[in-house]
């Protein structure tokens, strides 16, 4: 199991940018954190001078584009990536990191990965270039990247046999699930419950219901808005902030009998299913050197997980192992259907995004570019519209690229990426489900295989569960 956290990189106050850079790689490299640097991977670049190289290609892509940075950009992202105690090694964190970087920087900057192994537990600092390999334009943080870094690192887990965290909070649990049950009510839960048992004796009048909250040790505050305060409040309760049902008016019209008091019902959220989770190596942890206090605690842990992993066998029928194989075979290729459709799209909008500034560009400067030739390509001319005549080459050599034949008109480009998006919208409920039964899938089966094998104490064993 692994969590992750994902900080852009900004120069901060009284720092320039290669002294950021290097402030950052040299706490990730620090070599008492990494087995004297063993433990340290560099991607398209050489950890030793990756400050260096990441200060020269912002220098290149401002060479390039002819753009400047602004004092917010951000000039790198700081992964850190943490594992849970004793269940990998140094080398398979750092491996794994790597994998986890390439993904999702798609290969297109450069990084480098420090496994710290100076904590009890096992962490990554991963730290990439935000301008791109080619130096053509930089990796842009979006909506939901947490989220996304936090999937991808549960896939990889998943992949490589270790845990996730279930049903992650990003700011732990909350005070009523923490509670359970037994969750305390609020002030306004019970003075509503103090108003229904006080209806529920019938008073005569308003003033009547008044004195029953009185004796059930209500203050009561007279005004423009009535409010009540119990023995233990600090603040009086407006009664029109208690919900429908419990404002003046309302309690007023019910005593009347003009209306009659619906008690409001406590919303009970349904907690959510519990998912399986992978079982523990019990002999790979205790010669890994846990002791006999894990040990108890995983083989209780295993129990707990294979009476899970029976249980969604069962509820989805699937008793036989081919059975079972052949339904997460099927999940996966239905997953990779369509995340292929998913990237496909998002290919096929970034294609449409670039041909569409390169067409303005392109007829913005057609004139000037005109005139160029028709001048004999003069340097004096050249030196005097020199963007101009650049944007109408790089919007050229952009349709070259693409193999653009005949240029298509902006409004078209427009009408493809909508309809580029509604598919890409579309496909993605279908992509959250398929990616959330492969997960679920590919954790039982490995959790069928591994019984197959070996039983929860580590011992060669017979199992109910037989290939067909």
């Amino acid at each position: 199991m692994a969590t992750t956290r994902l900080m852009p990189l900004h120069t901060g106050k009284g720092r320039d940018v290669g002294t950021a850079i290097s402030d950052i790689i040299d706490y990730a490299e620090n070599p008492e954190k990494t087995d004297y640097g063993r433990l340290i991977t560099g991607y398209e670049c050489d950890s030793r001078t990756a400050d260096a190289e990441f200060l020269f290609s912002k220098r290149q892509y401002a060479a390039l584009t002819g753009r400047t940075r602004g004092a917010d950009d951000v000039i790198a992202y700081h992964l850190r990536q943490s594992f849970v105690p004793g269940e990998v090694t140094p080398e398979e964190a750092n491996r794994i990191g790597c994998e986890l970087a390439k993904r999702f920087t798609n290969r297109n900057h450069a990084f480098i990965v420090c496994t710290h192994i100076d904590k009890h537990h096992i962490h990554n600092h991963i730290i990439w270039n935000s301008t791109s390999l080619d130096c053509t334009r930089k990796f842009r943080n979006f909506w939901g990247s947490t989220r996304a870094v936090r999937r991808l690192n549960d896939t990889l887990c998943i992949e490589n046999g270790f845990s996730i965290v279930e049903n992650p909070q990003r700011h732990g649990k909350s005070y009523n699930k923490w509670m359970g049950d037994q969750a305390k009510p609020s002030n306004r839960e019970l003075l509503r419950v103090a108003i229904d048992a006080a209806l529920a004796q019938k008073p005569a009048d308003f003033d009547a219901l008044l004195k029953l909250l009185r004796d059930a040790g209500y203050e009561v505050k007279t005004g423009k808005v009535l409010a009540l305060r119990g023995k233990n409040q600090k603040r009086f309760i407006r009664l029109d902030t208690l919900g429908s049902g419990y404002s003046e008016a309302e309690l007023r019209a019910v005593l009347s009998g003009e209306k009659t008091h619906k008690p409001r019902k406590k919303i009970i959220r349904p907690m959510p299913e519990k998912q399986v989770n992978l079982l523990v190596d019990i002999q790979a942890k205790l010669r890994a050197g846990k002791g006999i206090g894990y040990e108890r605690w995983a083989k209780v842990f295993n129990l707990k997980q294979m009476a899970q992993t029976v249980n969604y066998l069962t509820e989805h029928n699937l008793l036989e192992y081919d059975a079972l194989a052949a339904k997460t075979a099927l999940a996966t290729a239905r997953y990779n259907e369509l995340s292929t459709q998913i990237k496909a799209a998002e290919k096929r909008m970034a294609e449409i995004a670039v041909l569409k500034t390169q067409i303005i560009n392109y007829a913005k400067t057609r004139d000037t570019y005109v005139a160029y030739r028709k001048a004999g390509y003069s340097k004096k001319f050249l030196s005097e519209h020199e963007s101009d005549i650049l944007l109408h080459k790089a919007a050229k050599k952009s349709f070259d690229e693409l193999g653009v034949k005949k240029l298509p008109t902006v409004k078209s480009l427009q009408a493809e990426y909508a309809a580029l998006l509604a598919e890409k919208k579309a496909a993605y409920a279908d992509y959250r489900k398929a990616r959330d039964e492969m997960k679920e899938l590919l954790t039982v089966k490995a959790n069928v295989d591994r019984l197959l094998g070996v039983d929860t104490w580590g011992k060669r064993r017979e199992s109910s569960l037989t290939r067909t």
